[in-house]
């Protein structure tokens, strides 16, 4: 007898899975039986909708403020490359390697 092929569920169907978990009416073994899915992948799919209920309700500001630090070390670092560029352009046109058409 060979292996059951790899399945991949939807967020929805994980969320719906999830969510009958949390409420409790019935046990993670009938849960499994209902859905088709191991009781172990719906103890994990309801831990992942605990850790992530937050998230739901808005962003923390220690992530935004972390997130605009990020945004601007990219625009530095854009900047810097562009410098790099227009460097790099010159220096190859007066030197005859780089066509005046572009």
């Amino acid at each position: 007898m060979g292996k059951r092929p790899r399945r991949n569920h939807t967020p929805a169907f994980k969320a719906k899975v999830a969510l009958a978990a949390v409420k409790g009416e019935k046990t993670l073994a009938e849960l499994a039986q209902q859905f088709d899915v191991h009781p172990n992948q719906i103890t994990q799919w309801k831990g992942q909708l605990l850790e992530g209920a937050a998230g739901v309700f808005g962003r923390d500001t220690s992530e935004a403020a972390a997130s605009c630090v990020d945004v601007k070390s990219l625009h530095a670092k854009i900047g810097e490359l562009t410098l790099e560029n227009d460097f790099l352009e010159g220096a190859l046109t007066k030197a005859g390697l780089l066509s005046a058409k572009r």
